[in-house]
């Protein structure tokens, strides 16, 4: 594999999101929530059975290891509902029906806390936090969702918030003419181009989540730099509807070249509209563009 084809694939994520400061690790025991409360306990033996024995699963997820899979499928049983909000969590018990030890379970609990999904208070326990607490900017978060029950509410929203973001990166972008960069998306292009020719969907669409973050790391605003990772997330959701460029076409690849020569040419008017037409091509945006004004 060349380099260029290597650094395409490792679009912008957000790290291992979350966990607190070394000296936050044990504001709260995470132990037993009251016993009371152990009735509305989550009733493990209903999950998919796959999700057990998390040490024997494929090492991967992302390469975190036993604590990085069972915050994954912990993550995708909250947000699908399996876990509904208010559950306690008991730690003994996620331990034993996952099989991994009690530090890789408050590990897991921890980066899930930061993520919003949960919350561990003194005397009260771990439990699960209603939707409006999550942070449904985290990427791991958009993935889950993606492929959970809420998935069209998920194309909905991320179509909206593209449409809000890219054009506008587009035209910042225009303005920062940095060679470096320039070529990195001439590099993600051609990169694209091959995919095309060769029927990879897949390259095609880690080099598009490439190109469209480049894009936006190079628009000289942090803040929206600081949305690449949720742009990178949407875009890299592989085998859902969230996709950037749903089928590697021929019309795509030209309104990326258009973008591409805007930005060159420093016109950040022609590079906003291109970037426009880029978006309203793909089915889940087109529902969420205004309809023209009657006068």
């Amino acid at each position: 594999m060349s380099t260029l084809a290597h650094t395409m694939m490792t679009a912008a994520r957000s790290a291992d999101s979350g966990l607190a400061n070394p000296g936050e690790l044990d504001r709260y025991p995470y132990g037993e929530a009251p016993a009371p409360d152990r009735a509305g306990a989550p009733v493990w033996d209903g999950a998919d059975p796959e999700l057990g024995r998390v040490g024997r699963r494929a090492a991967g997820s992302r390469g975190r290891g036993l604590h990085g899979q069972l915050v994954q499928q912990l993550g995708q049983m909250i947000v699908s509902g399996d876990l509904g909000a208010d559950r306690p969590l008991v730690p003994e018990e996620i331990g034993q029906r996952f099989e991994v030890s009690r530090t890789v379970v408050r590990e897991s609990l921890r980066v899930l806390e930061a993520k919003g999904l949960v919350s561990a208070r003194p005397n009260v326990g771990t439990r699960v936090r209603p939707v409006s607490d999550w942070n449904l900017l985290d990427p791991d978060i958009i993935e889950w969702r993606a492929f959970g029950p809420q998935r069209d509410d998920q194309r909905r929203e991320l179509g909206e918030l593209r449409w809000t973001i890219e054009p506008l990166a587009a035209r910042l972008a225009a303005g920062h003419g940095r060679e470096d960069v320039q070529q990195r998306l001439s590099d993600m292009m051609e990169i694209m181009g091959h995919a095309l020719g060769q029927g990879d969907g897949l390259t095609f669409a880690r080099a598009d989540a490439e190109f469209h973050s480049l894009l936006i790391q190079v628009a000289g605003n942090r803040m929206l730099e600081h949305l690449s990772g949720i742009v990178s997330a949407a875009l890299q959701v592989s085998g859902s509807p969230v996709t950037g460029c749903e089928r590697p076409t021929e019309a795509s690849l030209a309104h990326h070249a258009r973008i591409l020569d805007a930005l060159a040419g420093g016109d950040g008017a022609a590079a906003e509209a291109a970037m426009r037409q880029l978006l309203t091509v793909h089915p889940e945006v087109e529902r969420v563009v205004p309809a023209p004004r009657e006068h």
